[in-house]
């Protein structure tokens, strides 16, 4: 099945978001969006939780991606690159339907580096 990443309305809400973010960030103030899509690697432990577009450059998302590696991280990262994406047994990025966002994304994140405490420790 081939899903797009991201659906129009998903893609017209995150270029809303780039748009006030980048007014904020010319404020020095920054807007801590709750995500708009959740994409996964089914065969692999991969997950981004994606708020914005770079208005400037609507390949470019922004969100909180997690590799699977423990290691989850505010950052960037190009939509185009993401198809190209496979997992181990080589099934592409697939986009989580039924994803609905309960907090922030800095709420997401803090709640994975607490998650990577407590199997460290």
């Amino acid at each position: 099945m081939n899903i797009k990443l991201i659906t129009k309305v998903q893609r017209e809400q995150m270029l809303t978001n780039g748009k006030k973010q980048y007014e904020a960030q010319q404020k020095d103030t920054s807007i801590d969006f709750k995500p708009v899509v959740k994409l996964f690697t089914p065969d692999a432990q991969c997950t981004w939780l994606l708020s914005e577009l770079h208005p400037n450059d609507p390949d470019i998302a922004f969100g909180l991606c997690d590799l699977g590696m423990g290691c989850p991280e505010l950052g960037s990262v190009s939509l185009t690159e993401l198809k190209t994406v496979r997992g181990r047994f080589g099934l592409p990025v697939e986009r989580d339907r039924w994803f609905l966002p309960e907090k922030t994304l800095s709420e997401y994140a803090e709640d994975a580096r607490n998650a990577l405490r407590r199997r460290l420790s």
